[in-house]
């Protein structure tokens, strides 16, 4: 129980963060929930599938070579979930009346991340136990909501722009390109010192999400003079 709760706090401290800079027109509660179990089953379930596709095409036969290592980290891991999540917020959230200013972009993309996030957490902490709870709640999980806020930002534009496809497809390669970094430089550890490259990632992805936040707050459809 102890290890179930410490793989579950971080994601739920992560969605209440985003949940309360939703100043000014919080969503509805029935969608955040259903947006989360969408993230946190069909979107596992859609991953495993694309694993299972991609991993027989692309198969790892050098686990030393950098070359295959990026291939595994940008389309067999990151595109699949990345995409994975996108389609939930695109043709579930996105198409939402309740879906009305460009900072519920972030919410719903959030949402759907730290389902997906919650899953896989689960799954590591119950696996590796206590040490790796502390580890992912600082790295992994955190990383997921920079991913989905980055996501989100565009996806909030492109809700309310004429060009909303090629809006989307930045908010999908913005995920990919940062879920696709942070792994290459774990997924490439035999070189000694890279995965600081993934805690650079991270750290950018953050700094990055933090401005995609309060810029989405300050063109709020709902902010008053």
């Amino acid at each position: 129980m102890n290890l179930l709760l410490l793989a579950v706090a971080p994601v739920l401290t992560i969605i209440l963060y985003i949940y309360f800079q939703d100043r000014y027109d919080k969503e509805p509660t029935g969608l955040l929930v259903v947006s989360f179990l969408l993230g946190a089953i069909v979107s596992v379930l859609l991953v495993f599938g694309l694993y299972f596709v991609t991993g027989h095409l692309l198969p790892i036969t050098d686990e030393f070579s950098i070359w295959q290592q990026f291939i595994q980290a940008f389309v067999v891991v990151a595109l699949a979930e990345e995409f994975s999540k996108y389609i939930i917020v695109k043709y579930y959230a996105q198409t939402r009346k309740a879906f009305n200013e460009p900072y519920d972009g972030i919410m719903y993309a959030v949402m759907v991340s730290m389902g997906f996030a919650c899953t896989e957490n689960i799954l590591y902490v119950l696996q590796g136990g206590y040490s790796t709870a502390i580890l992912r709640a600082f790295t992994a999980v955190p990383a997921h909501a920079t991913f989905g806020i980055l996501m989100g930002y565009y996806m909030g534009k492109a809700k309310f722009s004429n060009n909303r496809f090629l809006l989307n497809m930045a908010g999908l390669f913005l995920a990919v390109l940062f879920h696709g970094a942070y792994d290459f430089f774990l997924f490439i550890n035999f070189i000694p010192g890279i995965s600081i490259g993934a805690f650079i990632s991270l750290i950018i992805g953050i700094v990055l999400s933090k401005k995609a936040i309060k810029r989405h707050q300050d063109n709020s459809n709902f902010k008053t003079l």
